[in-house]
């Protein structure tokens, strides 16, 4: 087994929440996990990166190479087309479909829609709206991981155990919140 993850974003969206459940699912099942280092400016509305890569093998770099990213996860569209050339050509791209314009000559989000739709494998989906639908707001980046959970290949159980350790200090209301979001990403999935 070997996932190489590209999670991107905008500073305080939850990129480093997604990563740190997907660790800690793949930590548990004993796989070696490597993380670089975010890149980019991680406050409020600065553009983030990060490299995830998972296996069954020793790992040797934390970076991915151009082509070779399995999945891309983006809390932002223009993130995502930011970092295609990373993605492998069976890649599959999952992003929320709402922009964060945090910048002045932000492109028009219909021509980055129709980018993101000409590509083969993508799942695009407004995470924001069905956060805000189902009474869970702060829970939209597990939304988008429980519609990336096929592509990443971690059993979605174990994803659910990993969300219960991660957040369980921060009490019952709020693991049982990011439960119910990665099911509502897992149902728009399919």
């Amino acid at each position: 087994m070997k996932t190489d993850i590209i999670l991107c974003g905008v500073g305080g969206q939850g990129i480093l929440s997604i990563a740190t459940i997907i660790g800690e699912a793949a930590m548990k099942e004993n796989l070696y996990i490597k993380q670089a280092e975010v890149h980019g400016m991680s406050q409020r509305g600065g553009d983030v990166q990060s490299n995830l890569r998972i296996s069954s093998n020793p790992i040797q770099s934390d970076l991915i190479p151009k082509g070779g990213a399995d999945v891309i996860i983006s809390m932002e569209p223009m993130e995502a087309l930011r970092y295609l050339p990373f993605l492998s050509k069976t890649g599959w791209i999952i992003t929320s479909s709402t922009p964060f314009v945090n910048i002045p000559n932000y492109p028009e989000i219909e021509n980055i829609k129709k980018d993101l739709e000409a590509l083969p494998n993508v799942i695009m989906l407004d995470i924001e709206q069905k956060a805000k639908e189902a009474g869970v707001p702060r829970s939209a980046n597990v939304i988008l991981l429980g519609a990336a959970q096929k592509a990443l290949g971690i059993e979605y159980e174990k994803l659910e155990d990993a969300i219960r350790r991660v957040f369980g200090r921060k009490g019952d209301a709020i693991v049982d919140a990011n439960i119910k979001a990665l099911a509502l990403g897992r149902e728009a999935q399919r």
